[in-house]
């Protein structure tokens, strides 16, 4: 079952997301979105998450807005409060699927990657998952990371450089926690079917060690 709904947030606020329920599931997942806003491809995503037996939510952080324009998305994510909307929209998100859920990951796509990274350093989470996104280092620093920690990068990517996916796994290396990071022969964007940088090969391949990752770290 999928459904549009609108859950608590800390502060008193509430937040829009879009929820996957898997039947008798005993983990969850955030879902953050890319720049694009929480569109059909993201929807989708939740629903394969239920159908490999983790319930998904996806929080609305621009509020209803969607774009296919880069300019209009890079508005929209620059006018994001990256770290506002972790410890309110994703810590909301985190809260309703623990209320019935053991465990929770987060993970999430570009501007959503970076954002689970944020959500790895500050929120009460048992794993994280990240395509091709790093916050700056005074958002989150990944060194203190705890959890189990995931990652797919592109090698040809001019956003989140190969530069700047060694400098992370650096950090993780210092934080001492587990971690797996893979490098993907694709552009940026490529788990995404409705861009043309989207990869097959790479997305079907990514996605079976998220899976994998998941179940491995959630269960129980």
């Amino acid at each position: 079952m999928s459904e549009q709904i609108t859950f608590d947030c800390p502060g008193g606020s509430t937040a829009d997301g879009y929820l996957s329920v898997a039947e008798s599931a005993n983990a969850a997942v955030v879902v953050i979105q890319e720049w694009w806003g929480l569109n059909d491809q993201i929807r989708r995503t939740c629903e394969k998450f239920a159908d490999e037996g983790f319930t998904a939510l996806a929080p609305d952080l621009f509020k209803g807005r969607v774009t296919q324009e880069p300019d209009e998305a890079e508005h929209m994510m620059t006018g994001l409060d990256w770290v506002g909307a972790t410890e309110v929209d994703v810590a909301g998100a985190v809260k309703l699927l623990r209320r019935d859920h053991d465990k929770v990951a987060v993970m999430g796509f570009c501007m959503g990657g970076a954002l689970t990274i944020i959500s790895s350093v500050k929120l009460p989470i048992d794993a994280g998952v990240c395509y091709y996104g790093i916050p700056p280092k005074k958002a989150a620093d990944p060194a203190a990371i705890t959890i189990p920690f995931q990652g797919h990068f592109a090698t040809n990517d001019d956003w989140c450089t190969p530069a700047a996916v060694d400098a992370l796994e650096k950090d993780l290396e210092q934080s001492g926690t587990m971690f797996e990071l893979y490098h993907y022969d694709a552009g940026h964007g490529f788990f995404n079917d409705t861009v043309e940088a989207y990869d097959s090969e790479s997305a079907t391949l990514s996605w079976s060690r998220t899976i994998q990752f998941l179940k491995k770290t959630l269960a129980g």
